[in-house]
């Protein structure tokens, strides 16, 4: 099958593009966000072809997957061809909403009859109000990290972009009071400086700016616990790699965390009071850390492990093929 999408979110289409189909992955001399192409620090198998807007014209696609509303006209523009009336089109939400009334927040595709909108998480699902339009769930899936667990520095692992714009959002007002249970190492985007905002000193955080992502999960691996600390979120999959490379996590009891964390696995909880004695917990014992750690793991590979997350879109991905022929 050959299949259209745009390269917008990296650790879910490193995931996707591992399957057993051609993907055309739409590249501009800009490498802007309407062409990106190929990942340049993600591992992308060769079956991820860069195709430039002008040869989609004539390009042989079964199938379109939109991840932005705006893909949809853009799409027509760049085929000749209407996602969803001249040739299937599944959209693949990846957020919960964002503003306004959330409980009753409308979907941007709410009430069409041409697609089917693919949510990553049940959360999601249960969060966007989709109208008559056709949904369904697939979970993630993620590469395994090389990295296994070490966990031989006492201190804490976060994963996080844009933490200072983001703030209550990512649970950034939290991390002074976990600074003092144990240094914080916060990796991702936006990070630098981040100290400095919390009022903290240097050797009670310290940031990791765009660290590519093998380096990370060496990093992470080296850490004693994971800390998870989003108020609102669809699921952050540094989370579910952190487990799969045998992190304990400690993690608020808040959106798809709370299905995707065992109760062994860590720490879930909506106290932040047990969340810090948790992780003090883990601090203080290594061998509590790695046994938590080494169920994290179990669970994540066995949940969101690649073979399960490709079988799964095969069979959607066959199923809306075949329907719409």
């Amino acid at each position: 099958m050959n299949i259209l999408l745009w390269h917008v979110h990296g650790s879910w289409t490193t995931a996707f593009v591992h399957g057993k189909h051609r993907y055309l992955v739409p590249v501009t001399p800009d490498r802007g966000p309407w062409g990106l192409g190929r990942a340049r620090t993600y591992p992308w198998p060769d079956s991820a072809t860069e195709v430039t807007p002008q040869h989609l014209r004539t390009a042989d696609v079964d199938l379109v997957v939109l991840q932005r509303p705006e893909e949809i006209d853009l799409a027509a523009e760049w085929l000749g061809r209407r996602p969803g009336r001249d040739l299937p089109a599944i959209y693949v939400e990846h957020n919960t909403p964002k503003d306004g009334d959330v409980p009753n927040s409308r979907h941007p595709l709410a009430d069409r009859d041409d697609l089917l909108v693919v949510h990553v998480t049940a959360f999601n699902q249960l969060f966007w109000d989709t109208g008559t339009t056709r949904t369904t769930v697939v979970d993630h899936g993620i590469v395994a990290p090389a990295a296994s667990y070490t966990g031989e520095l006492d201190r804490l692992a976060v994963v996080v972009n844009e933490p200072v714009r983001r703030w209550r959002v990512t649970g950034t007002d939290l991390l002074p009071r976990f600074a003092e249970i144990a240094p914080l190492d916060v990796f991702g985007l936006g990070v630098a400086g981040l100290a400095e905002h919390l009022g903290l000193p240097p050797d009670r955080l310290t940031s990791h700016d765009d660290v590519p992502q093998h380096r990370m999960h060496a990093e992470l691996a080296r850490r004693r616990a994971y800390l998870h600390l989003c108020r609102w979120t669809s699921l952050g999959l540094s989370l579910v790699e952190a487990m799969a490379i045998g992190m304990p996590v400690v993690a608020l009891a808040a959106t798809e965390a709370v299905m995707a964390v065992p109760s062994d696995a860590g720490a879930l909880d909506t106290r932040t009071d047990a969340l810090l004695s948790a992780a003090a917990r883990f601090v203080a014992d290594p061998q509590a850390a790695r046994a938590a750690g080494e169920r994290a793991r179990v669970a994540a590979r066995d949940r969101y492990g690649l073979d399960r997350f490709l079988t799964d879109w095969d069979r959607l991905l066959e199923e809306e093929v075949c329907a719409s022929r």
